[in-house]
């Protein structure tokens, strides 16, 4: 578990595990004075993350970082494609078969496909998707991508509830009702961006860094040792904590 300063670009620290009990001792045992000056938290769509900030920090709004959301979708649409490339053709994607060409195109943004991208994805989809259903995925996929384009939260508000409706119908398939029902159980810290526009990106930068450590080290068998050379190179390190990992 990485714990990140978002707004300054500060780790503060690391755990050696995502289980719930130890992630919400670590939270209780800050200062209080920590805990009070918290309004947000980003995170991913971990139930177990969600539940520690309701039990900790009940007061601290929880964000749902817009990478995970559309990650989230673009990983439907390419499971619908896989799906519906097997029932055509029989097989795998192969280089010439026209849903595994498209699938670069179909997870750009569709305001960066210039003219002939776009004409080359109609074109492949019409070859390769007769149920439109690789099609009826992209554009949800757009549209979630979409949600964050707009200023007005009650817009937003309106937009991700039409989303979430519309996908949870029972003639869609069924990667987009799954995503659905995640828009759904999600939605008021999905919305949460709007308030606040904080991203998770900090910490997947620090999560990089954190991998280049490991990787140095090949590898590490004490976990307090690769904790400390983290926190010194995170650039700013959270001297309160080296002086008690030192002291012990």
């Amino acid at each position: 578990t990485t714990v990140v300063d978002v707004a300054n670009h500060q780790l503060i620290d690391i755990l050696d595990t995502r289980d719930f009990a130890e992630v919400a001792r670590w939270v209780n045992n800050q200062p209080e004075k920590f805990k009070e000056r918290m309004r947000y938290g980003c995170l991913d769509m971990s139930d177990t993350y969600a539940a520690v900030y309701k039990v900790t920090l009940p007061k601290v709004t929880q964000v749902v970082d817009r990478f995970h959301l559309i990650r989230l979708a673009n990983a439907a649409l390419d499971t619908v494609r896989r799906r519906v490339q097997t029932n055509e053709l029989g097989h795998r994607g192969r280089k010439n078969d026209p849903l595994y060409r498209s699938r670069k195109l179909l997870i750009m943004r569709s305001d960066r496909l210039d003219l002939e991208m776009t004409e080359k994805l109609n074109s492949l989809l019409e070859l390769g998707d007769p149920g439109a259903e690789v099609s009826l995925a992209y554009r949800a996929k757009e549209a979630i991508s979409g949600i964050y384009e707009i200023k007005d939260i009650n817009q937003a508000r309106d937009s991700l509830k039409e989303i979430a409706q519309q996908l949870t119908k029972p003639s869609m398939p069924p990667e987009l009702k799954r995503l659905g029902r995640t828009i759904t159980k999600w939605f008021d810290k999905i919305l949460a961006w709007h308030t606040k526009r904080i991203s998770n990106g900090p910490t997947e930068g620090l999560n990089n860094l954190i991998k280049r450590i490991k990787r140095v080290g090949f590898g590490f068998t004490n976990f307090k040792n690769y904790r400390i050379r983290v926190l010194l190179y995170a650039g700013k390190p959270t001297w309160r904590v080296l002086d008690s990992i030192v002291a012990r």
